[in-house]
């Protein structure tokens, strides 16, 4: 597999990759590598989606915790995302990758039509040690025993993980004011709605 992907959009660089690669097909390690640095954005974007269905009970929770821990490795400084040797050694078929990068074109090429390279110092390693430092919070709202808790700040990380992986800076400045707003709200009414929470369960028992 060869650099191909670098300097491309999302999609371009996963057609680049499924071009590129074999009819053996590639480890997940080679994927990760070929992605770089962008492979950060695309793991926490692929484990945002689930965490932004609402009343989805449960997923959100587990997701939240691999996702804080690779939010910590970008606070870190950490260049590109660590995995276990044995996520590592899996390996992803031709046909798997043909299939993502054909349902990734098909269902979000309107993203590389609005999302460009812009702002860049905020996809920048400075700028993404102090972005894993939120992401880290925005997680672990998630972890908030409230309804939908998860749905704000999952879609919140979704957008910022767009924006690094295509280092469109709007996109990450949209995503990070999203989630900050939601953080506020949680600190302001976060008590009273557990009180309202209580009192509801109180009343079904």
């Amino acid at each position: 597999m060869t650099d191909a992907a670098e300097n491309r959009g999302l999609l371009s660089a996963l057609e680049a990759i499924a071009a590129d690669t074999g009819e053996e097909g590639c480890t997940l390690g080679e994927f990760v590598d070929a992605l770089g640095e962008r492979a950060f954005g695309i793991i926490l974007f692929a484990m945002a989606l689930p965490v932004s269905i609402p009343f989805l009970y449960g997923v959100p929770q587990i997701m939240s915790l691999p996702m804080m821990a690779l939010s910590a490795q970008m606070a870190m400084g950490r260049d590109e995302p660590w995995l276990p040797a044995r996520f590592k050694a899996r390996r992803l078929s031709k046909a798997g990758l043909d299939r993502m990068a054909r349902s990734g074109r098909k269902w979000f090429g309107w993203l590389e039509a609005l999302a460009r390279p812009r702002l860049s110092f905020l996809s920048g390693p400075s700028a993404e040690r102090a972005i894993g430092v939120i992401f880290m919070i925005f997680c672990a709202s998630i972890l908030v025993p409230l309804p939908a808790t998860n749905t704000t700040p999952g879609i919140a990380l979704a957008i910022a993980a767009l924006g690094l992986l295509t280092r469109d800076g709007l996109l990450i400045i949209a995503g990070l004011i999203l989630g900050l707003v939601w953080i506020t709200l949680l600190l302001v009414f976060g008590y009273a709605m557990i009180d309202i929470a209580k009192d509801f369960l109180r009343s079904l028992v």
